[in-house]
């Protein structure tokens, strides 16, 4: 019996080994991943010179604490800086540590307004973590369910509306910041239109209200740019971020800009392990490395080609609601929830996701090559029409009966 505590339905495979966009398990069984650790390790598996600097790092110096000097946390707050244009960084460990920061900061925010109950504007289907305040931020009952009550001063409304935003601004003189993901991942793969970033900053510059957009899944070149806010021109007053900064080494990063950047003094917000040498270390080799070997660009002829062949292949069935996404962050939305998918593909050595239900959600390593993504789709799209006649296989049988 394992002492791990049972919080995840885990699939029944042990991975051993990596190397590229491949995984090994304990058996010797070789998986193409186009989970990459859920957006997580961008550079793939053992890329040599990621490993080549933690290993250095790792027998120079691990970890101090913030009660000293960071050499290595500076230089990866200039680097952040200057790839966001924003004006300061603080680290943490994780995606909702990044979101709590930004949270903290609004409120903040909010209180030196006068504003008693600074609130936050959020939307459905959003998912920004699993703490307190970062679950209740979150557009999901079934995060939520059983951790009431929640903490209070968000205000939600769907995805996707500026007309709803409006609304508020009109009607909830609390309100301090907004907190969007421009594309939803455990939400579904959503993708806002084309003028929604534009429209949120001329509503949160009409009401003096922070601009907070969490770039924690489609940060760090996942969509072809480095932040998913570089595809429209807006930028953020706050961008929390993690996931694929340290390529798998835990580092999470809240950026701020403008009226958000000196909220923060000695004493209001703190990490243990946030910004240690090994984790900056890590961070500042993957962007490197996604910098020399041009994978955002990888990224977007990549993704481009999956999307466009399943379009081709299955967008047009019965069954298949929708092919979207951006880059290497893709989602190929059923009518029928899918989560057999997962092991169904398992078994066939390739690892996808199911979010929603019903949405199968690809995130492969930004340095998955055209040959893996062909091997992807010569699995990936037979199961999805086998899937999907049986499904209409067993509506027509309940029609008869």
């Amino acid at each position: 019996m394992s002492h791990v505590m049972n919080t995840y339905a885990r699939l029944p495979v042990a991975f051993e080994r990596g190397e590229g966009s491949w995984l090994w398990d304990a058996n010797g069984k070789r998986y193409l991943d186009a989970v990459a650790g859920v957006a997580v390790c961008g550079l793939g598996h053992g890329h040599p010179k990621y490993v080549a600097a933690l290993r250095e790092q790792v027998g120079r110096l691990v970890h101090t604490s913030n009660l000293y000097q960071i050499t290595l946390q500076e230089k990866l707050a200039d680097r952040l800086a200057g790839l966001s244009g924003m004006e300061n960084v603080f680290f943490c460990n994780s995606g909702c540590e990044a979101n709590e920061a930004a949270i903290k900061l609004a409120r903040l925010y909010g209180h030196k307004k006068n504003i008693e109950s600074p609130a936050i504007v959020v939307l459905d289907k959003a998912f920004h973590g699993r703490t307190m305040a970062t679950l209740s931020a979150t557009g999901s009952r079934k995060v939520q369910a059983g951790f009431e009550p929640l903490v209070a001063g968000f205000v939600r409304v769907p995805f996707d509306d500026l007309e709803a935003v409006k609304r508020v601004a009109e009607m909830n003189r609390s309100v301090v910041a907004v907190l969007v993901e421009l594309l939803q991942g455990e939400g579904g793969v959503n993708v806002c239109h084309d003028g929604y970033l534009k429209g949120l900053r001329e509503i949160c510059e009409a009401h003096g209200w922070l601009l907070m957009l969490d770039e924690v899944q489609s940060g760090m070149g996942r969509t072809g740019k480095w932040f998913a806010f570089q595809q429209s021109g807006v930028k953020p007053d706050v961008m929390p971020l993690a996931k694929g900064l340290g390529n798998g080494l835990p580092i999470g990063a809240c950026l701020a800009d403008g009226p958000a950047a000196q909220l923060f003094k000695p004493g209001n917000h703190g990490s243990t392990f946030g910004g240690n040498p090994l984790a900056c270390a890590a961070a500042l080799a993957t962007l490197d490395i996604i910098e020399e070997e041009r994978l955002m660009e990888n990224a977007v002829r990549v993704g481009d080609h999956i999307r466009a062949e399943l379009q081709r292949a299955v967008g047009g069935l019965k069954g298949v609601r929708e092919v979207r996404g951006m880059g290497l962050m893709i989602g190929l939305e059923l009518e029928y929830p899918c989560a057999e998918l997962v092991q169904q593909a398992l078994e066939r050595g390739f690892l996808i996701n199911v979010t929603m239900d019903n949405v199968i959600r690809l995130l492969p390593p930004l340095v998955f090559r055209m040959e893996e993504a062909g091997l992807l789709l010569a699995t990936l799209v037979p199961l999805v029409i086998e899937f999907l006649d049986r499904q209409g296989a067993s509506q027509a049988a309940a029609q008869t009966a």
